[in-house]
C-alpha cells in the first residue's frame, strides 16, 4: 500500500458531464483500494501545487482550454518523473492549443454520433483494463470519433464495431482505449465513460481499475 495521492482533475471550459460526481466517486472508491488518498479539483492552481509526488493524474471528462501555464509545466514535470496520466471520455477534447497534451493524450475528439448502445471489440486482453473483458463487449456510449487514428504510436486495447450502430465514421480503424508511454510516465486513454450509469457497471469500473493500476504500475509490467 501506498500514501502516493490520485488527483482527480475535472475543470470544463466546454459541455459539462452531468457523469462528473459519479465518475470522481468510482476513482475515490478506486484510490482507496490502492490506499491513496484522492483530491478532487478544477483548480489548475491546485491541480499544478497537488502534482509533484503523486501517483497519477485523471483527466476526467474535462473539456475545453482548462490549464494556466504553470499547470501546464507541472503536467509535463510529473510525466518527467514517471508519473501516471489516466485520460477519460472528453478528456480527448481538452487543450487543442497545446500539441504536447495532444500527443499525451493520443488524439482529438471530432465528435459522435447520438448516445446508443454498440459494440466495443478488445484487441489486446493482456493488459489490466481489459483482460476481464469479453472480445465483444456490449456498452452505451458515444463512440467518439478523432481526428486522426493514434494506431501506430500508441498500444491499442480496444476498437469500436461501427456496424453495431448507427453514425460511425472512422472504418476499421476506430480505436477507443489505449495506451503508451510518454516523456517518461505512463499515458491511458479511454474514449468510454460518458453516462453516470457506467461508473457503477461492474465491467466499466474494473476497466478504471485496471487502467488506474497500470499507470500507477500497481499491476506492474503490462
Amino acid at each position: 500500500m501506498t500514501s502516493e495521492q490520485l488527483v482527480v482533475f475535472t475543470r470544463t471550459a466546454g459541455f459539462r458531464h452531468d457523469s462528473i460526481p459519479e465518475g470522481i466517486a468510482a476513482f475515490r472508491d478506486l484510490g482507496a483500494e490502492q490506499g491513496r488518498p484522492v483530491l478532487a479539483t478544477e483548480d489548475p492552481a491546485e491541480l499544478a501545487a497537488a502534482l509533484p509526488g503523486s501517483a497519477a493524474v485523471v483527466f476526467l471528462s474535462t473539456t475545453g482550454e482548462v490549464l494556466t501555464d504553470a499547470a501546464r509545466d507541472a503536467l509535463r514535470a510529473h510525466q518527467e518523473a514517471g508519473g501516471g496520466f489516466l485520460g477519460v471520455h472528453s478528456a480527448s477534447g481538452t487543450e487543442y492549443d497545446w500539441p504536447w497534451y495532444g500527443e499525451l493524450v493520443g488524439a482529438r475528439f471530432d465528435g459522435h454520433p447520438a448516445l446508443q448502445p454498440g459494440v466495443v471489440r478488445v484487441a489486446d486482453h493482456d493488459h489490466p483494463a481489459t483482460a476481464h473483458l469479453p472480445h465483444r463487449w456490449t456498452f452505451t456510449d458515444e463512440w467518439y470519433h478523432f481526428t486522426a487514428s493514434p494506431s501506430g504510436r500508441v498500444r491499442v486495447l480496444a476498437t469500436a464495431d461501427e456496424s453495431t450502430y448507427t453514425g460511425g465514421r472512422m472504418g476499421e480503424d476506430h480505436p477507443l482505449v489505449w495506451c503508451h508511454e510518454h516523456t517518461g510516465g505512463r499515458a491511458f486513454y479511454t474514449a468510454l465513460g460518458h453516462t453516470a450509469e457506467a461508473y457503477t457497471d461492474p465491467d466499466f469500473r474494473a476497466h478504471l481499475r485496471g487502467a488506474l493500476a497500470w499507470v500507477t504500475e500497481a499491476a506492474g509490467k503490462a
